[in-house]
């Protein structure tokens, strides 16, 4: 009898453990089924009968396992946080690493972030191939510029809490906090760790610098395409064109991209009137071509430097200028993101960034997965110990533009 009892206990302690083993993947669908089929209606009114079929065998299954689950299970369940999880989850499930659900809160961050107001300690961040945080280039004037972080440091750690593995959005809620508080990093540098204390200050990031260079050569350097940055563009132009500039540089290197609506703005100060900017393919085949608007208003030879952290909205830039021979383009292949997200409001004023349309230069070239090849390739060679950086991609385009 007494071995009966204790077979009994195991087994039912093994049932435990497997419940709770499947709960994420059962409530993940369970949370997101629900959440999707509320708020598709907000943005379809329809929704298909197999997505209905899948909803109530889905449902019908999670049942019999919440029984289970509250029957059986020890702990508390924060329900929203479940929900917040389990929706995530089932978002990275579509295997797109550009789709993403993001709570109340998080869109609240991102909508500041891309404003270009907030506190932090002011770096460009990106995940290479290997999924690694690596820093693009601190912004200039910031916290983390005058604490010493450099373009190409790995963040490996942010007060002592490893964030290997986690993706630049995770890293950057953790670095940000209340102005005036430290934060403590450790990076990889050439191979070797360094520990960095940052304190955290209001950041107001100002996507477009200028400069006038030499023989009447203007240069203009866009860091992101967030919202504002093609009127930061059209000053910084005007300025140039005031103090003499005939020829113009466009710098998109380390431009990870933004909003698309700024980067077809700025293209439409250079491509003539009713030529293409941009095409797109939506989830059912269909194309929309979109054409410049306006009469051209920079009207001069240009070069584009680009490399390979060149992404997105830079690209949409690029493969416009490059198609209609407006600019030519200096420096190595770009990064190949090619594909479009928008963002759906659901009612609790969480978002869902969905992927749902990909874009094709104006010649109907292909940019996902492949990237634009410049028309001038130029590789940068590091800069030896002890020497000056040179810059051989600017150097090429000065050297053209002097023709």
């Amino acid at each position: 009898m007494e071995s009966y009892e204790r077979k009994q206990i195991i087994y039912k302690c093994i049932l435990v453990v497997v419940f709770v083993a499947c709960i994420t993947a059962v409530i993940t669908c369970y949370a997101a089924f629900n959440c999707m089929e509320q708020n598709y209606f907000l943005v379809t009114g329809d929704i298909g009968e197999n997505s209905k079929q899948n909803i109530n065998t889905i449902s019908s299954a999670l049942k019999d396992f919440r029984k289970l689950i509250d029957e059986y299970y020890i702990g508390d369940v924060d329900e929203k946080k479940v929900m917040d999880e389990t929706i995530k989850g089932y978002v990275n499930g579509l295997d797109d690493e550009y789709s993403e659900y993001m709570t109340a809160e998080e869109w609240e961050e991102y909508q500041i972030n891309t404003l270009g107001n907030y506190v932090g300690i002011g770096i460009y961040m990106t995940q290479d191939v290997a999924g690694n945080v690596v820093v693009i280039e601190p912004i200039e004037g910031s916290p983390a510029e005058a604490a010493g972080l450099q373009a190409n440091d790995y963040i490996v750690e942010v007060d002592g809490e490893s964030v290997i593995g986690q993706d630049t959005a995770k890293v950057s809620s953790k670095i940000k906090g209340e102005e005036g508080t430290m934060v403590k990093l450790k990076v990889i540098r050439d191979n070797q760790y360094v520990t960095i204390d940052v304190e955290r200050k209001a950041i107001k990031v100002y996507h477009v610098k200028n400069e006038m260079l030499e023989n009447n050569i203007g240069y203009i350097k866009l860091s992101t395409f967030d919202e504002g940055c093609s009127d930061e563009f059209e000053t910084a132009f005007k300025d140039l064109q005031g103090k003499g500039a005939q020829k113009l540089i466009i710098d998109l290197r380390d431009n990870t991209g933004g909003l698309v609506d700024e980067a077809l703005k700025i293209a439409d100060m250079i491509v003539p009137k009713d030529k293409k900017l941009l095409i797109t393919k939506n989830s059912k085949g269909e194309k929309e071509t979109t054409v410049a608007k306006q009469d051209v208003m920079i009207d001069m030879d240009i070069i584009v430097l680009v490399n390979g952290y060149s992404a997105s909205a830079s690209e949409i830039l690029v493969g416009c200028l490059q198609d209609n021979k407006e600019a030519q383009i200096v420096g190595t292949t770009t990064y190949g993101k090619g594909v479009i997200q928008n963002v759906f409001s659901l009612s609790d004023g969480s978002v869902l960034k969905l992927t749902t349309a990909e874009y094709f230069t104006p010649n109907e070239t292909q940019i996902n997965k492949k990237g634009i090849n410049p028309d001038f390739a130029v590789q940068l060679v590091p800069e030896a110990e002890g020497q000056e950086e040179i810059d051989e991609q600017l150097n090429k385009a000065l050297e053209m533009l002097k023709q």
